[in-house]
């Protein structure tokens, strides 16, 4: 009798576990697909992997057609990207209904493009030239989308990084930065007109990484921590990435817009780093990305806006091995290329095995579901 009731026990926490896994499983976050590097698996079988973890979306750093045909007749949607190099060019009308009658109007009938990403943290390239043509392009690849009767259907954003906010403590006073104005007003004024988001990359990690003595990694990693109070509206917030939202919330609002929605196009953190990246290691990876998508399925909001769902796109699906700079850039994925997860969370995906087709189950579930199962067995 003791051997049953311990059987059973351990079943019903097995069955606990799993339903949390179904749960997680879908949710309705986003992924980063890049592919700066030359070791990951192809597109054909990524789409197989996004598939089964059962993601909603995915965005993408470019147009190509090789990513988006396998994603055909699926329910993901994707998002494109028009790389910083074509901006100049998309300023032209007739270069801009020509990339969309190349990238866009072959697939669409069969892929759920929903948005195209005119350029990338812009105003972080110090290029004056480049940043005045932000806007242009973005108006006129919106308008060959309005010519092609498709503008319902796709929408034009951007994406930036968070540091064109200048002050963002405590969230109720945040403002961009006073030298970006004359180019963020026209803008937000664009987002409203057309109904798109504010897209920006959030990465706590760099507020840890810079001042690991001053900043609560408890805070930052959405673990249990006393948080901290906005003195100005005596809103209370117990993690750092919510306060980052409403920061630019609030600055969005200090312009003269509240019909702006802020979506986050990145947020992640690298499971390895240099020395001097502090913090940069696989468990407080795990610790991040696991407690947000356990947020995420709770359908949490923020707290100065709690009738919007936070909207999250995760960085990245896999490690880069060709991107620049510090170790960490290298290492922000969920998987290796050779699709073992880098660490543990709540997900699971399947890779086809290259060389014969089958699905290779790749657990992302908490490492410590099988000890249940085992001793299930040998109980039962």
């Amino acid at each position: 009798m003791a051997i049953i009731n311990s059987a059973m026990t351990m079943l019903l926490l097995l069955l606990t576990i799993l339903d949390f896994f179904v749960q997680i499983r879908g949710l309705g976050f986003g992924i980063n697909y890049g592919k700066i590097a030359n070791n990951l698996p192809p597109p054909s079988q990524v789409a197989v992997l996004i598939k089964s973890m059962n993601v909603s979306r995915i965005k993408l750093y470019d147009a190509d057609p090789n990513v988006l045909v396998p994603f055909s007749q699926s329910n993901v949607e994707v998002v494109l990207g028009l790389g910083n190099e074509y901006l100049e060019s998309m300023t032209n009308p007739f270069k801009a209904q020509t990339w969309i009658q190349q990238h866009v109007l072959p697939y669409l009938s069969q892929t759920k493009i929903t948005c195209i990403a005119v350029g990338n943290e812009v105003f972080n390239s110090n290029d004056a030239q480049m940043m005045l043509n932000l806007l242009p392009a973005m108006q006129t690849v919106y308008d060959a989308l309005v010519n092609r009767g498709l503008d319902k259907q796709v929408t034009v954003i951007t994406a930036h990084a968070f540091n064109i906010i200048s002050n963002s403590y405590p969230p109720s006073s945040g403002t961009f930065r006073e030298d970006l104005v004359h180019y963020i007003q026209p803008l937000l004024d664009f987002h409203a007109q057309i109904n798109s988001p504010f897209f920006v990359n959030i990465y706590p990690f760099f507020a840890y990484k810079d001042n690991p003595n001053e900043v609560s990694l408890n805070y930052v990693l959405f673990q249990p921590n006393q948080g901290m109070v906005d003195p100005k509206t005596n809103l209370h917030y117990d993690n750092m990435l919510y306060a980052q939202i409403d920061a630019a919330y609030a600055a969005i609002k200090a312009m003269g817009h509240t019909d702006i929605q802020v979506r986050i196009s990145e947020t992640g953190w690298p499971s390895k780093g240099d020395p001097e990246e502090v913090g940069a290691t696989p468990q407080n990876a795990a610790l991040y990305n696991g407690n947000l998508l356990k947020r995420i399925e709770q359908k949490q909001d923020t707290p100065a806006n709690p009738s919007v769902p936070i909207d999250i796109y995760v960085f990245a699906l896999f490690n880069e091995n060709l991107k620049p700079g510090p170790t960490s850039e290298r290492n922000y994925g969920l998987y290796y290329p050779n699709g073992s997860p880098v660490y543990n969370i709540a997900l699971e995906g399947y890779l086809p095995d290259k060389s014969n087709g089958q699905l290779i189950a790749l657990d992302i579930n908490v490492a410590w579901s099988r000890p249940f199962e085992s001793e299930l067995a040998i109980a039962l």
